[in-house]
């Protein structure tokens, strides 16, 4: 006869296999909202290297262009976080997922080269953006030694905060009115592909923390979402004042502008909040929110750059 407990374990040891071939089959974790036939593309764009934004490429104002600047310049060395973080999962995702991964990792690299590019021309202009990089490696080396699912989960939470900042830079033409046409641009490709790829790390994540509990997951992406945006926001803020002080503005006086520009007019920061605060709800998942629509509207421009992502 089978003991009560002899069957629960049969049905735990069931339910696991279950699960394992759903995600093989289906190519994606358990409890994915993202849609099926939602596929990441990798666009190979390269800026013209010849071109010159002014000093203050947007709108002519150095507090709009000091916030875009400091946000650049913590790109790079944040992408390559991304990538890395991913590595240890690769080799035991489902197919679809794992060729994701692939074509997410393409993306970061491109968007590294641009953005390495855009920030040589800041520096051109007599910029010190070289201590914005070394402080976003500071705040990184942080996470040497953590379990590899903590540094997935902060990833998450960065990636969703650039989700979201994202869409709001291409369902309102006001954030990007009057800047430079080809700096615009490469922030209008990067927020593209920033919302498309938005849920992949998200759904390693799933896979990953497949056998801890609904409170475990739970309670370590929201603690860390908390904390990690606060401090990667709280950087951005620091660096924008220091960038706005290198124009010769008071720091008291480049505190109360930015601020103003965040939380205010146009209050890009006023206006997210709440979409953020969404991953702290159970059962968040980036596509919940569907903006696929955005994705439409921009690829047009970008289909000579189009490769496959394999």
């Amino acid at each position: 006869m089978t003991s009560p407990t002899d069957q629960l374990e049969r049905d735990h040891r069931d339910s696991k296999a279950r699960t394992g071939s759903e995600e093989a089959e289906f190519g994606f974790a358990r409890g994915s909202a993202t849609p099926a036939e939602h596929e990441l593309i990798v666009r190979d764009r390269r800026f013209d290297r010849q071109h010159r934004s002014p000093r203050w490429w947007h709108s002519n104002d150095p507090v709009a262009t000091a916030w875009y600047n400091s946000v650049s310049a913590s790109l790079p060395r944040g992408e390559a976080f991304f990538i890395d973080t991913l590595k240890p999962f690769r080799d035991g995702l489902p197919p679809k997922l794992r060729a994701e991964v692939k074509a997410f990792s393409k993306q970061e690299v491109i968007h590294t080269r641009e953005h390495v590019a855009f920030n040589r021309l800041v520096a051109d202009h007599g910029y010190n953006v070289e201590s914005i990089a070394e402080g976003i490696q500071a705040m990184l080396d942080l996470t040497e030694g953590r379990p590899k699912e903590f540094n997935l989960a902060i990833t998450i939470a960065l990636e969703h905060f650039a989700a979201i900042i994202s869409r709001h830079l291409l369902s309102d033409p006001r954030y990007l009115e009057g800047a430079d046409p080809e700096a615009a641009e490469i922030w209008r490709w990067h927020a593209m592909e920033e919302i498309e790829h938005k849920g992949l790390v998200f759904d390693v994540w799933l896979h990953a923390t497949k056998d801890w509990s609904a409170w475990k997951r739970y309670k370590t992406r929201s603690l860390i979402a908390l904390l990690i945006t606060k401090k990667y926001f709280g950087n951005r803020v620091r660096d924008a004042i220091g960038l706005l002080e290198q124009d010769g503005f008071d720091r008291r006086t480049a505190k109360r502008k930015l601020n103003a520009f965040l939380w205010w007019k146009p209050g890009m920061m006023r206006r997210m909040f709440f979409e953020w605060a969404a991953i702290l709800m159970p059962g968040f998942h980036p596509w919940k929110h569907d903006d696929r629509a955005l994705l439409g509207k921009t690829q047009s421009d970008y289909e000579a750059a189009v490769m496959p992502a394999e």
